[in-house]
């Protein structure tokens, strides 16, 4: 059980909703978005005036979503079928192969994340991190978030890499199930429970289908998952240590370094042994 940051002795499952750091009842104050520690609590939002959008709008989100949309655009106006996307040309110079990785085209562990095998792949996958990202993002700051989705979308990589590094794969999955790993992590450390808020729930059905169904990559939902859930834990320690929120984003950014890494030797091994 965490201690409060005020007073080690007491324990408490409540963190602060603005830098996370655990706080006891002597130390919360109530606010229009979630409990907050005495130094938060203090700080006055500085108000923009103009045009520019509210920072609680999931841009970051927004922004992601697009991207898979027109690349699922293009792999239509390459070969590609709504029903079960196929072998278009975009799907098979961008998917996830092994062999290819190993011999150079490390950029697949990035654009194989932004395409699909057909229509109901790309909604659900969309609509999934469309639900996570509009409570993230305004949670944890666009910067972090973005950062949070790649590492997890490279940890989904490692993953296939890892488990079925022959096969071609596709898909936003790893990513949206390291957002889900983020969010359960992030709703403990506010004291929400994970299955009131049906987090829970989403997980287990998840992998449900993630081990019921064939086809279904394992290793990108598992990566994606303990990446999500490793990133966010992250975030949470360098914030308790009071670090600047650069200091978090750069060592996210050597984790997604260190993890691209790994999938590309993971790939090499694998090709090796074929």
């Amino acid at each position: 059980m965490a201690t409060c940051y005020r007073h080690p002795s007491r324990e408490t499952g409540v963190a602060c909703s603005n830098c996370g750091r655990p706080i006891c009842t002597d130390c919360m104050t109530p606010t229009p978005v979630g409990m907050r520690c005495p130094d938060c609590s203090r700080e006055r939002t500085r108000v923009v005036r103009g045009p520019s959008r509210p920072a609680s709008e999931p841009t970051a989100t927004i922004v992601l979503i697009v991207l898979n949309v027109i690349a699922f655009i293009a792999e239509l106006g390459t070969g590609s079928t709504m029903g079960s996307g196929g072998n278009g040309t975009v799907v098979v110079d961008g998917g996830l192969f092994g062999p290819f990785v190993a011999d150079g085209e490390w950029y697949r562990l990035v654009t194989s994340g932004f395409l699909h095998s057909g229509i109901m792949h790309i909604a659900f996958n969309m609509f999934f991190i469309w639900i996570l990202g509009s409570m993230l993002e305004p949670a944890i700051g666009r910067a972090r978030f973005v950062a949070l989705y790649f590492t997890a979308l490279l940890c989904g990589s490692l993953g296939v890499m890892l488990l079925d590094p022959t096969s071609l794969t596709v898909g936003a999955s790893g990513a949206a199930f390291g957002l889900l790993g983020a969010a359960i992590v992030e709703a403990r450390a506010r004291g929400i429970d994970i299955w009131a808020s049906g987090l829970g729930i989403t997980a287990v059905l998840n992998f449900a289908i993630t081990f019921a169904i064939p086809g279904i990559s394992i290793g990108g939902h598992l990566g994606g998952f303990v990446g999500g859930i490793v990133v966010a834990l992250l975030f949470q320690q360098l914030d308790r240590m009071r670090l600047p929120r650069a200091a978090s984003l750069a060592a996210c950014v050597a984790l997604a370094v260190a993890v691209a890494i790994g999938a590309v030797v993971a790939a090499e091994s694998a090709t090796t042994i074929l």
